[in-house]
């Protein structure tokens, strides 16, 4: 473990509830923000430590979020389980290219996929959720979680926001379903990633502890949050875009430097 200052200790419960409370408040995508908040708030300069230690976190909040949903039958346990299998091979496959890379360029990787993110997200937020046609085949399943398995141990994030897209369009899951049952899968795949960055010794157990603390905190807040300004979702989805888009930038201009 790295040695830690007081004020460290605190920043890191803070970075948790930031990234609890937007998964609460505005869904899929909130964790995107695990990582630079680690990196340039917290102030851990490793970013493949940053990358294995906020996968274990994330992991972690995604199967306690789990159990209301599971309790509630909204999971359909057959096809995540399905799904969940294929995406840790591909999560430790992921995970293994992840920690071939430079540190620099893998940063320079997850900053034009937070831009992605962005743009994907302004581009449905005012879309109502359609169940795909896509045939429901396990083979479809499958072929969805190793792939999705493959960028989430690769970036280190939980995934989510690709994981409930391809639930609907691999068996065809209307929406409710597709979110309960990607919080399996989003949890087996972050604790792929972390075992396979923890055997090299990439994982910060306690400040993935402040971490989790801070998730659940942050997500109580934001599920509390959301049902109050539910009428303002619109627009809370806009600004949490656009503080996607400035993270993003701002992470270029650290890694990338005079080039841009």
């Amino acid at each position: 473990m790295i040695a830690l200052t007081f004020s460290q200790d605190i920043d890191c419960i803070l970075a948790g509830v930031i990234v609890g409370f937007s998964l609460g408040l505005i869904g899929g995508g909130g964790s995107i923000l695990a990582v630079p908040l680690l990196l340039y708030w917290v102030g851990v300069h490793d970013p493949h430590l940053v990358i294995g230690t906020t996968a274990l976190a994330v992991g972690i909040n995604a199967f306690i979020n789990l159990i209301p949903h599971a309790r509630a039958g909204n999971v359909r346990w057959a096809v995540a389980i399905r799904f969940t299998i294929a995406g840790i091979i591909g999560a430790f496959a992921g995970a293994e290219l992840g920690k071939a890379i430079n540190g620099k360029y893998l940063l320079i990787l997850f900053a034009l996929l937070m831009l992605w993110i962005a743009v994907s997200m302004y581009r449905t937020r005012e879309k109502q959720p359609v169940v795909h046609k896509t045939s429901k085949h396990h083979a479809w399943v499958y072929f969805y979680g190793g792939g999705t398995g493959v960028l989430s141990g690769f970036f280190g994030i939980g995934g989510g926001f690709l994981i409930v897209p391809a639930l609907m369009r691999s068996a065809r899951l209307p929406i409710l379903n597709a979110v309960a049952s990607s919080l399996l899968a989003v949890g087996a795949l972050g604790t792929a990633t972390a075992i396979s960055y923890s055997l090299e010794g990439l994982v910060d157990w306690r400040i993935a502890a402040e971490y989790v603390a801070g998730g659940i905190l942050g997500g109580w807040l934001g599920a509390l949050s959301a049902d109050k300004l539910g009428q303002r979702k619109a627009a809370l989805n806009d600004i949490f875009i656009g503080a996607i888009v400035l993270v993003a930038i701002y992470m270029l201009y650290r890694e990338m430097g005079y080039f841009i």
